[in-house]
Parts: C-alpha cells; structure tokens; sequence
C-alpha cells in the first residue's frame, strides 16, 4: 500500500482575522484516508487544509478569546463587546461551550469585568448543564454591588430578580445569556 503525502498549511488566528499562511504542517495519509478526508471536508464546504485545522483547532477558543480582548481593549465598546460575547455564548451548544471557555481569558480583565465574564460563563454552562470551568471559581468577587442601572428605583427588583451567578459576584443586571433586552 503507497502512502501520500498532503501538506497542511497552517495560519494563525489574529482576533478572529487570519494571517498569511507561512507554515506547513505535512502528514502522511493512505490513498484511503486522504479520500476519507476529502469527501469529509467538501461534504463541509472546506478545503482539507480548512477541515484538518478545524479538527485539530477548533475556532470557539479563539472566538471566545478574541471577544474578551475586544471588551478589555475598547471601553467604548464595552456594551457591544458585552452583546457580541453574550450572543457567541448564547448560540454554543455544551461541547462547544466546553471548548470555548476551558482556558481563562488571555487579556488581564479589570475586576468589574473579569466578574461579567465569569458569570456569562457560569450562566451559559448552567443552561448547557455542563461544568464552569475552574478559572471562574477563581476570580474573586466583587467587594461593592454593581448595578445595571443608575436609577435607584429599580436596584430592589434587580437585587431579587439577577441571575445566580450574577448575583453571587455582586452584579446585577436585568438579563442574561440569552437574553435581550
């Protein structure tokens, strides 16, 4: 049986945005598993080097990463930042969730922040019904509440009415992951 060689080029992710594709990566394959490959990665609309890194390096890491840079980098993006990573969040299914939140985030976060991620996270893997990852249990609380709101009218109903994890991190907000308001 003859073994061919195909060559995998491999870029790397840049906020979402890929790079020049300078590296290769070369595996050697039987004429039956390249076929299998092929037919795999068509059947995706990709082409095998875009399937192959798709399996090997799944894109919610990255994504998730990416957005968390995006809200650490510009706070006058800081609600869109909040709405994109809610929506990424939102529209995992549990092994894609897994996937994307197992690494905490790259970017050193600002207290208020680091706890709005962790509680998105901890509420996204509640109604995934799979485990917070372990970096969450690991940012320390807010000391003061933190309101979603400046009118004081309403802090009663968003302290009965925030969700769990929100709450346990001295935020509250009216939604959640998920939800639009």
């Amino acid at each position: 049986m003859s073994i061919r060689r195909i060559d995998v080029a491999r870029g790397l992710a840049d906020t979402g945005s890929m790079k020049a594709k300078d590296q290769y990566l070369q595996i050697r394959v039987s004429p039956a598993e390249k076929t299998a490959i092929q037919t795999a990665a068509a059947r995706a609309g990709l082409d095998m080097s875009g399937w192959v890194l798709g399996k090997l390096l799944p894109p919610e890491p990255r994504t998730f990463q990416a957005l968390v840079a995006d809200l650490a980098g510009n706070p006058a993006r800081r609600r869109y930042a909040l709405a994109e990573l809610n929506d990424f969040l939102a529209g995992l299914g549990a092994a894609g969730l897994a996937r994307a939140v197992a690494d905490e985030p790259a970017v050193a976060l600002e207290p208020y922040l680091a706890n709005y991620v962790a509680a998105m996270v901890e509420t996204a893997a509640h109604h995934a019904d799979v485990a917070s990852p372990r970096w969450t249990a690991a940012v320390p609380t807010l000391g003061e509440p933190m309101f979603g709101t400046t009118l004081p009218g309403l802090r009663l109903y968003l302290l009965l009415h925030s969700p769990p994890a929100f709450r346990r991190r001295n935020l509250f907000v009216d939604s959640t992951v998920g939800d639009r308001v």
